[in-house]
């Protein structure tokens, strides 16, 4: 059969999860405030207009909604922009919100951000990776309409840091790219950790003073300020719930508050045989806080929570009283052309296949990342090192400390609830920083958190309770005589990039360093990804002979640097999330009968006829045979070797003498008995396109704008991919959706990818044809 344009529609359709911080209520609203913006981007930074002000026309202006990005960049960005945007958009107040007090949260914006409603200016914030609220209350109009004006600023900035994104090894972006809310509340109310301000207070904080599989008591204290005009008396209620039923409640006795006062309060519960967070079981609770007045319930606060224990026992990490090892890696938050400006759902699904891939942790570099991943993080066991923004810039300004002492505070206030975080790298990475500047940031982190449960992290060993050393740091200059916490905090990429690996030199003597680096992209070809899985597999055995509690591959996804004109391709998934054949190779670490294991047999060769002859495939099965157009050529048991006798399971390698077109198939035992296949067949020629969607997740929400991946794979008459195609692809949506980027693509190792926008994905149409 000739090659054909193959026209493949697909009509999606997702499962969802109902958003519950979308519903409002008479307690209080919590109201997203992610549609109908206008946008403009300032070309001439000479001019200061004064956009703040309502009389200003914006029908000229991009109607946008948030998550929103200043520009939909290339692909390959080196010359991201930089500069001031405006951002404003007009709204109407219910009448049900008269008499409270209203304020709007950002989760982020980038960089500084000065915020006017109804021309008053009411905050200039500084970092564009932590949340922000202000009070609009005084200056918020009921009879006629309000008008909120943003103005942004990302450019390089000596206070928020990093260094200049010219010299940065990844980009900062720019836009309201998180949610925005609009709050209403009672005068008598919850109050926000970090609009609070208060140490180890604001809002909901709650801790586990006591642990065990037998009892857990949970420590909640809450804060509350009355804003009313007269005194208040109310009870604080607090109820655990497990898949909505209750577990346990517990009502305060009478509190009083004066007007314009505001108090914590400090409540207890104890429960028995606790479910226990754990990456291979993460059992999370909601904890409903209520202030009731009068027999009313005035404010409500849902907490999602999960009952865990940490204790370091020399250098081992033991989770609830089990020696526990971490097998994880990097994660970058960036998409292509959009930047950071992805959907709650796309969060979602980045940390689900980081969990897919064989992995229980993630190291957050290097700033914090949305409110969403780290919920997902809670949701699917992955345990993080939640940090501060820092990457080789250290400040003796003043303000510039300042700046990241409070980034160290808000930090804590927004996460210290979430199950995932182990510990805070309240550290600015790769930057040499005083041992004083490291005394104030432990200082403020065990402040903000009191008690045993909380765990410093930082790049250098001096101060921190735990000790990040990236893998090509340890191999210049690793102190033995260490005896603190220590985490592999990178590695895999850099010391083989740098060729420094260290282990085996003579092997590498022969080698370019297109040949020998992990950087790879899914189109090298054959060599050059088993290349960097050979690195890995290298590193990561070699990182299980330290005394190391947990190692983190860089990195998870391929993304941009601020300073270079190509991609930082170390992933195991591209950019895109395609996997490369290291994702298998990890994926195949987890044991199949774990909790979150299943069976992996993996060919990692495409079986064409210049693919290597040694063929290695990735398994958690005791043993593979490989056959070829059914003739069997052995079962063998995994490899034994320098760079494996320390894996979970290492790989398996078969030596074939000649090439022959057909297929190849491996089968997996376990205890003898089959239990997976896998099999490479020779493709013939490109006649076919098939399109994969990357919907397959049953806990998505149903958001007023999603972004997702699309992927069109190049086959032949019989399916079978064709994975030397460079064949250009044109895709074509319909319905209410949008193609980010190019429409035309040109295929890479057989698979063409496009990034999708929508604000209705229950009924979207695709196309993918041959593009002459």
């Amino acid at each position: 059969m000739s090659k054909q344009n193959i026209l493949v529609i697909i009509c999606i359709s997702f499962l969802f999860l109902s958003c519950k911080e979308n519903k409002t209520s008479v307690v209080v609203d919590k109201i997203k405030f992610n549609n109908n913006w206008a946008f403009k981007r300032i070309e001439n930074q000479n001019v200061d207009s004064l956009f703040f002000e309502k009389k200003i026309d914006t029908k000229n202006w991009d109607a946008v909604q948030l998550p929103h990005t200043t520009k939909v960049e290339p692909k390959i960005v080196n010359n991201q922009w930089q500069g001031i945007s405006w951002y404003r958009k007009n709204f109407k107040l219910t009448n049900e919100m008269k008499n409270k007090k209203l304020f709007f949260k950002f989760e982020g914006a980038m960089n500084i951000a000065e915020v006017w409603v109804n021309e008053k200016k009411l905050i200039k914030h500084q970092g564009g990776y932590l949340p922000f609220m202000i009070d609009f209350t005084e200056v918020a109009d009921f009879e006629n309409e309000n008008t909120i004006a943003v103005k942004l600023n990302n450019e390089d900035n000596p206070v928020t840091g990093p260094k200049p994104l010219k010299t940065l090894d990844f980009n900062t972006y720019g836009g309201i790219y998180r949610n925005v809310w609009l709050i209403a509340k009672n005068p008598l109310h919850i109050t926000d950790p970090i609009y609070a301000n208060k140490k180890a207070s604001g809002g909901i904080f709650v801790s586990y003073p006591e642990v065990s599989e037998e009892l857990a008591k949970i420590k909640i204290q809450t804060h509350v300020k009355n804003e009313d005009l007269g005194k208040n008396s109310f009870i604080i209620k607090n109820t655990l719930l497990k898949n909505d039923v209750e577990v346990i409640s517990f009502e305060s006795k009478e509190q009083i508050l004066n007007s314009n006062q505001e108090q914590e309060f400090v409540n207890n519960l104890t429960i028995d045989n606790p479910e226990l967070w754990s990456p291979n079981s993460p059992s999370l609770y909601l904890l409903k806080t209520e202030i009731i007045q009068d027999g009313k319930t005035v404010d409500k606060e849902i907490t999602r929570i999960g009952i865990k224990t940490v204790k370091f026992i020399d250098q081992d990490l033991y989770l609830n009283g089990k020696k526990t090892f971490l097998r994880g890696v990097n994660r970058h938050q960036e998409y292509p052309y959009i930047g950071y400006a992805l959907s709650d759902n796309a969060n979602y699904r980045d940390a689900k296949k980081i969990k897919e891939a064989g992995f229980d942790y993630v190291r957050l570099s290097h700033y914090p990342q949305s409110n969403s991943f780290m919920d997902a993080c809670d949701e699917l066991g992955l345990v993080t090192i939640d940090a501060i923004l820092g990457w080789q810039y250290f400040s003796k300004d003043k303000e510039f400390q300042e700046h990241v002492f409070q980034a160290s505070k808000n930090l804590i206030r927004r996460d210290r609830n979430h199950a995932s975080v182990l510990a805070w790298e309240v550290s600015l990475n790769e930057s040499w920083m005083p041992e004083s500047f490291i005394d104030k940031l432990t200082k403020i982190a065990h402040e903000e958190y009191p008690g045993d449960q909380c765990f410093t992290a930082g790049w250098q060993s001096y101060g921190y309770d735990i000790y990040l050393q990236a893998r090509q740091h340890r191999l210049q200059h690793y102190d033995s005589t260490l005896t603190k916490p220590y985490n592999v905090s990178e590695y895999g990429d850099w010391e083989y990039y740098a060729m420094n690996a260290g282990l085996n030199q003579d092997d590498w003597s022969g080698l370019l360093q297109e040949e020998r680096s992990s950087r790879q992209l899914r189109s090298a070809g054959e060599k050059a990804l088993l290349q960097q899985v050979k690195n890995i597999q290298e590193a990561h055995n070699d990182n299980l002979k330290t005394p190391a509690f947990a190692d983190g591959y860089w990195v998870m996804y391929d993304y941009n640097r601020g300073y270079s004109n190509d991609l930082e391709s170390s992933g195991i998934m591209d950019i895109f999330r395609v996997p490369k054949p290291s994702y298998y190779f990890y994926q195949s670490q987890r044991n199949y009968n774990d909790p979150f294991g299943k069976p992996v047999l993996y060919i990692a060769n495409n079986w064409q006829e210049n693919s290597p002859l040694e063929v290695t495939i990735f398994s958690n099965c005791d043993e593979v045979e490989l056959f070829l157009n059914g003739k069997s050529l052995g079962r063998q048991k995994p490899d034994s070797n320098r760079v494996s006798d320390k894996l979970n399971h290492p790989p398996f390698t078969f030596s074939i003498a000649k090439f022959e077109k057909g297929t190849l198939e491996a089968k997996g035992y376990f205890d003898n008995e089959i239990i997976i296949s896998d099999k490479r067949e020779t493709p013939g020629k490109a006649s076919t396109i098939k399109i994969k969607i990357d919907n397959d997740y049953q806990n998505l929400k149903n958001e007023d704008t999603d972004v997702f991946f699309v992927h069109a794979y190049v086959t032949d008459d019989n399916g079978i991919l064709v994975a030397d195609s460079t064949d250009k692809i044109l895709f074509k949506v319909d319905g209410k959706a949008e193609i980010i980027g190019k429409e035309s693509v040109i295929a890479e190792a057989g698979i063409a990818s496009i990034l999708v926008k929508t604000s209705d994905i229950k009924n979207v149409t695709i196309e993918a044809n041959f593009h002459n």
